[in-house]
């Protein structure tokens, strides 16, 4: 669902003109809310200014839709009205683009639209699991209790994601510069080699051979390796394009050593987080595992959820349910299962999140610590056999000579 603006003209009933400017999904819902406030349009045309779906998400990062939540809780939290709420909020963002997106959200909940319904309307901008969170704390009453739930897990996401991000750094810059390196000395210093081998005469040693074959291509067709990147990336989003497709992907993406476990983990860390918090405040269980659907990523473990809820639904212990999948990780559903017994399922999954985040922090250490040294061995290898075998083709002819 998306929503454009549209400019009117409407006579009101005293007969006066009125202009301005409504969201809609199509002229005619304009004519019936128009309609609906005693106005006679006369003349509805599509605003410049668009729906704001398509704009928005390039001008809105994390942060600023973090800050926009947390704004959101505060005021929530205070007992104001959503209007209220989003017009103070309007006022104290900083960013044009985010002072535009409260200003539209705003506009629609004057027209009548529940919250997430303006949200649902610009879906690119939040997330399925955010818009569902807030119409589940609209429909039960209850959204100043899960609107610091939804803060936290957007808090700790963005936590978990920078530390990824910075963990792979200096990997990446080693190894985007290691790769540079190789690909220079081919095609700048090894070919100078080429003139000495000719002036001398005698023959190259098979080595020096290749790397100067290599080096030759290289200067006449090495435009080709950018190719290999758009290559893998289209390969990647053609292998995701249907829904089939993405469960194969994403299976085997589980099945990797060591990054398989972490997205596991990763996605094991959203579920109980989310859950956890959705049933504390007061949430079916139902319900909050098909809210909690939407905070996963990987396609094969939605699906096994899908399962999972079926099963709870027919009458089995969530713990259970999770145990007969026989793919989420085992202290998930052992400790759940304690939790059922115990009544403390909620706070069981919070410290579930909080024991899952460390284990992907130290897993990311891990794979890091051991990232590094291959790839300094591997360009160390690469770099030095390029300047050995050069080194020592020149040798070679040097005792020819002598």
């Amino acid at each position: 669902m998306s929503l454009s603006y549209y400019d009117f003209q409407a006579y009101n009933e005293q007969g006066s003109l009125e202009k301005g400017q409504l969201s809609a999904e199509n002229e005619q819902e304009v004519v019936n809310v128009l309609k609906g406030k005693k106005l006679l349009p006369i003349k509805i045309s599509l605003s410049q200014q668009q729906s704001q779906s398509g704009s928005q998400k390039k001008g809105i990062s994390r942060s600023e839709l973090i800050d926009f939540t947390q704004g959101l809780t505060t005021l929530m939290d205070a007992q104001m009205p959503i209007d209220k709420a989003l017009f103070l909020l309007e006022g104290l963002s900083e960013s044009a683009s985010t002072r535009q997106l409260i200003e539209a959200i705003r506009r629609d909940v004057k027209e009548g639209k529940t919250l997430a319904q303006a949200l649902e309307a610009r879906e690119n901008v939040f997330s399925v699991m955010y818009i569902s969170i807030i119409r589940a704390g609209e429909e039960a009453g209850i959204l100043n209790q899960l609107l610091p739930s939804l803060e936290r897990f957007m808090v700790d996401a963005e936590e978990t994601r920078r530390h990824i991000v910075g963990a792979m750094a200096y990997p990446s810059v080693l190894f985007v510069v290691g790769i540079a390196s190789i690909v220079l000395m081919l095609a700048f210093v090894v070919p100078q080699f080429a003139t000495l081998f000719d002036d001398a005469g005698t023959k190259v040693p098979p080595s020096a051979a290749f790397l100067l074959s290599l080096s030759e291509w290289m200067q006449s067709y090495g435009w080709t390796l950018l190719l290999i990147p758009v290559g893998l990336y289209s390969a990647w989003k053609w292998w995701g394009s249907s829904r089939e497709n993405k469960r194969h992907r994403d299976s085997f993406l589980l099945k990797l050593p060591i990054f398989g476990k972490l997205l596991l983990y990763k996605n094991s860390a959203n579920f109980a987080r989310t859950l956890g918090s959705l049933l504390s405040a007061g949430i079916p269980l139902l319900r909050g595992l098909q809210i909690t659907r939407g905070v996963i990523e990987n396609t094969r473990l939605v699906d096994e959820l899908k399962a999972v809820e079926e099963e709870v639904q027919a009458g089995v212990a969530l713990g259970k349910a999770l145990d007969n999948r026989k793919i989420f990780p085992v202290l998930l559903y052992k400790l759940i299962s304690v939790g059922e017994e115990s009544g403390r399922t909620a706070s069981i999954l919070e410290q579930l999140a909080v024991t899952f985040d460390s284990y992907v922090k130290n897993l990311i250490a891990r794979l890091v610590s051991l990232i590094e040294p291959i790839l300094i061995l591997f360009l160390g290898i690469m770099v030095g056999g390029i300047v050995i075998t050069m080194l020592l083709a020149v040798f070679s002819i040097n005792d020819v000579a002598m």
